[in-house]
């Protein structure tokens, strides 16, 4: 039988060793995420955390093609992923879910509130659309200082049924501001299904509503993903006007740490539900890409995987080895 041969280059004339660049980091991701769980049943972590798993490729297409940190990058409070795409170390993120004085947000922030505005993040909200009306700001500040940059926002399907984001859109369409609007379409908020929240699930009209163009993308396939983001990006950078995606994707567990993905299909989604999207898994289609490029043989993915998890191992490491916030820095950065 001939050999399949070799691609020199990806659907998105993205080189081959930077494409594996990418496929590392989607790993590194779901590494992370999976050891959260368990450290917050071992009672290391207060508060409340949500998982990235599934979702990988709508922060490892689009990220890297941002200017960082002149850009801005906005998103919900399942945030690790985007923390760790705009170069917040995992140590420090770890840390920061752990309540540690080491962490990106000093230990007062947790799960919900990763921020690194050295980075270009501006952070997570730990509120439902809270981060779109902050791009109005964000956006107005570039378009004022004349740049060239773009802040990204990243929000739910289940903020789109908020006023505030609504009232924000329509000001951002109104004065022409340089905001990427990505809407992580994983189909649930929290166990409620966009069927039956919304009349209208078609979200990108309701974005062209306010005057911001839009278009529909597969969140669960990274080429797919990366040219629609270089294309947005450059749209808005030569207009400075806003664009909206609608990038349907879905999470693989649930909505958060109390939400047990083992039972949660009993409630609000069906586990044939769940396997038929598993079959999507961005990292896997990436892999197997790969490994048909000749570039990703099982030992290479193995090592990968590896290190995936030797740098998670470190990162708790460290946060375990970090000493609490002292009593009293709980008045810092509260008080001018």
């Amino acid at each position: 039988m001939a050999k399949t041969a070799v691609k020199e280059k990806s659907p998105s004339d993205i080189g081959l060793d930077t494409l594996l660049g990418h496929y590392k980091t989607m790993v590194l991701i779901r590494r992370f995420e999976e050891s959260t769980y368990r450290k917050f049943r071992e009672g290391k972590m207060g508060g409340y955390l949500h998982r990235y798993d599934g979702q990988e490729a709508l922060v490892t297409a689009l990220i890297p093609q941002l200017e960082l940190p002149g850009d801005k990058i906005l998103c919900t409070y399942r945030d690790h992923a985007h923390a760790l795409l705009c170069g917040t170390s995992p140590r420090a993120i770890m840390a920061e879910l752990m309540g540690r004085a080491t962490g990106c947000a000093l230990g007062k922030g947790g799960s919900m509130h990763l921020i690194d505005p050295d980075n270009g993040f501006l952070g997570g909200d730990g509120i439902v659309g809270g981060p779109v009306p902050i791009s109005l700001g964000v956006g107005w500040a570039l378009k004022y200082k004349n740049t060239k940059n773009v802040c990204v926002c990243y929000f739910g399907d289940g903020a789109m049924n908020q006023g505030g984001v609504h009232e924000s859109f329509n000001m951002v369409g109104l004065y022409k501001l340089p905001v990427l609007y990505i809407l992580e379409n994983n189909q649930y908020a929290m166990g409620t299904s966009v069927s039956r929240s919304t009349g209208q699930p078609d979200f990108v009209k309701k974005a062209e509503a306010h005057g911001i163009a839009g278009e529909r993308v597969d969140g669960m396939d990274f080429f797919t993903m990366w040219d629609a983001a270089k294309r947005a990006l450059a749209r808005i950078r030569e207009t400075g006007e806003a664009y909206f995606l609608q990038v349907d994707c879905y999470r693989f567990v649930g909505h958060g740490v109390g939400d047990d993905n083992t039972q949660g299909w009993k409630f609000y989604r069906t586990e044939g539900e769940v396997h038929e999207w598993m079959k999507k898994d961005p990292i896997v289609k990436l892999g197997a890409y790969l490994k048909d490029a000749g570039v990703l043989p099982d030992e290479l993915a193995e090592k990968i995987d590896q290190e995936a998890i030797a740098v998670v191992d470190d990162a708790v490491a460290f946060a375990e080895a970090s000493p609490e916030p002292p009593l009293d820095s709980l008045y810092e950065n509260v008080y001018s």
